[in-house]
């Protein structure tokens, strides 16, 4: 299992190597990359390791003729393993100059008759049309772009795909990685094994075997046991007991109750309730990126399994390939114009109509009205993200548990509901974090409301427009999926801005995100901006991850009074 996750390189002194590209000093960059260009030569030329004489008692036998063409065998896997990774600096590295010395170095390999990975699928996105991440975007700033892009590749030797996307948004990015570096990274009472083995059991729950990988070699280079990736029931009893809560908070953490966390918290293998708080955050976190990964149709990284290939290029991947990211460019201008005239003018009549002074049941059912509206919505047949997919089962434990709905089909009995006032992120999550795991709560309460207020007053091309009404009725339609209530809120909104395509999805990302595919991608929004659609799927990500935690955190405050 560990050869399979060490997709970065499979040979320590290449990893050495490839870690040296990761620095801001230019001089050592050029080194660093052309002793990896003489290593890789080196496997075409030696029969054994590079530099090496095959074994003595080999020579002249059958034996050391097939010696020989074992250890040819295993110098091309390895050479095709390490020209993946050259692939992806050519393709992804922030530096210019590496960019351009590794494709020199591919087109050298070629000329040499040697064949040379190419990626599967097209740029970051097989919804995202790749020219995308290319051109500058309205309101983002470009250097704060780039600068986020070069932090992220000297910390991890990589610009991932699912950072790429998110560089739409700059200012979202920069709070998103300081979060997640610092929960992953930073002061915490958590061993980091530990923090990264629960990414990748969060990150299992909803199949995202993207996520998956990259942790599964984070926990590596954090001297994880490469035994624990063999599945879970390979790790300390104290990870296995944890197994269940993990599982509420990736599907249904409304179940999650006070005697969950007593359990964790007293008895043999017991958790410290600093350790726990920080093992929710983790679990919430990656739990909810899967839907972004999932709704933003992320490919895999080129140097992973499944995201390269040998075979040359046919018609038919030119034409998929053509297709990746077409939503937006083939519709009609009435089409175009009509969708976001309607909203816009949905919103012009919210906002410019007297405030209905409904009762709180009145509210009530309204709300319940949505509810009941959400088991309509039915969860589309799985178009399944291949490049996505693998085989996780070794993380899993009752795969079968997934989300289930609130409302019935048919039925008329009150749905059961947490209403935000009673225990809310403010008033209440933020000082529980806060005490328990110092430092986090701010780094999260940044990226909950710039995820919630993010805006560039823009609508597709449309200028100068006040976007609140819309993102406050995505934002409290996602918690209504996780039987969470506003009660300030007028839930009669919801049925005015978000039509049906949008509503399911929201739902399908939220709640079955390894469900999501390119036609649900295309279906919402189609004169509206591909930055304007991964804003959705970033309110998506914090306002799951925001109503896992408060159920969560209400547990262990009951378990606390």
């Amino acid at each position: 299992m560990a050869e399979k996750v060490g997709f970065l390189a499979g040979d320590p002194d290449s990893r050495w190597v490839l870690g040296r590209i990761a620095t801001r000093d230019n001089i050592e960059r050029s080194q660093a990359i052309d002793q990896l260009a003489t290593w890789l030569k080196g496997l075409l030329e030696s029969p054994s390791e590079p530099g090496g004489d095959p074994p003595a008692e080999a020579e002249n036998c059958l034996a050391g003729a097939c010696c020989k063409i074992d250890q040819a065998q295993t110098n091309h896997i390895i050479l095709v393993k390490h020209l993946a990774s050259i692939l992806r600096l050519s393709m992804q590295c922030p530096f210019i100059d590496v960019k351009e010395r590794c494709g020199d170095i591919l087109v050298e390999f070629r000329e040499k008759g040697i064949k040379v990975p190419r990626q599967c699928g097209n740029g970051p996105s097989s919804f995202i049309p790749a020219s995308e991440f290319l051109t500058e975007q309205n309101g983002r700033d470009e250097e704060q772009a780039r600068e986020l892009f070069i932090e992220v590749f000297l910390q991890t030797n990589r610009l991932d795909h699912l950072t790429t996307v998110m560089g739409l948004h700059p200012s979202y990015l920069d709070a998103f990685l300081r979060t997640q570096d610092y929960m992953l990274r930073g002061d915490g009472p958590l061993p980091f094994d530990y923090r990264h083995y629960i990414a990748i059991l969060a990150s299992a729950r909803n199949s995202c075997g993207y996520i998956v990988r990259l942790q599964e070699s984070e926990f590596l280079l954090q001297g994880g046991d490469p035994e624990w990736l063999q599945g879970i029931t390979h790790t300390p009893l104290k990870l296995q007991n944890l197994y269940d809560l993990v599982k509420f908070v990736a599907h249904q953490p409304w179940l999650i109750t006070k005697d969950h966390i007593e359990k964790l918290l007293k008895g043999s293998h017991s958790w410290a309730l600093s350790e726990l708080v920080h093992a929710i955050v983790i679990a919430a976190h990656f739990a909810s990126i899967s839907s972004f990964t999932f709704g933003c149709g992320i490919n895999l990284e080129v140097d992973m399994e499944g995201g390269h290939t040998l075979r040359p290029p046919s018609f038919t991947d030119s034409a998929i390939a053509d297709e990746d990211g077409l939503s937006n460019n083939n519709y009609s201008e009435e089409m175009l114009s009509g969708n976001v005239e309607t909203i816009m003018k949905r919103m012009k009549e919210l906002s410019e109509a007297e405030e209905p002074e409904d009762s709180q049941e009145e509210k009530m059912k309204k709300f319940e009205s949505v509810g009941k509206q959400n088991v309509e919505l039915v969860s589309p047949s799985i178009e399944e993200q291949n490049r996505l997919q693998a085989d996780l089962s070794h993380y899993l434990i009752e795969p079968d548990f997934k989300y289930k709905d609130f409302a019935k089909r048919g039925e008329t009995t009150q749905i059961p509901t947490f209403r935000a006032q009673d225990y809310s992120w403010e008033d209440h999550g933020f000082s529980l974090i806060n005490r328990y795991y110092a430092d986090v709560a701010p780094l999260l309460d940044d990226k909950f409301r710039l995820a919630y207020n993010l805006t560039y007053n823009t609508m597709g091309k449309k200028r100068a427009v006040d976007t609140s009404l819309l993102r406050r009725a995505i934002w409290n339609y996602i918690h209504s999926l996780f039987g969470i209530r506003h009660d300030d809120y007028d839930y009669g909104e919801v049925n005015e801005l978000l039509d049906r395509n949008l509503k399911t999805y929201i739902k399908t990302v939220t709640c079955y995100p390894e469900k999501a595919g390119m036609k649900d991608y295309e279906g919402f929004w189609r004169d509206f901006k591909h930055s304007e659609k991964v804003h959705v799927n970033m309110m998506i990500l914090e306002a799951r991850m925001q109503a896992s935690l408060l159920y969560c955190l209400r547990a262990i405050m009951r378990y606390m009074t």
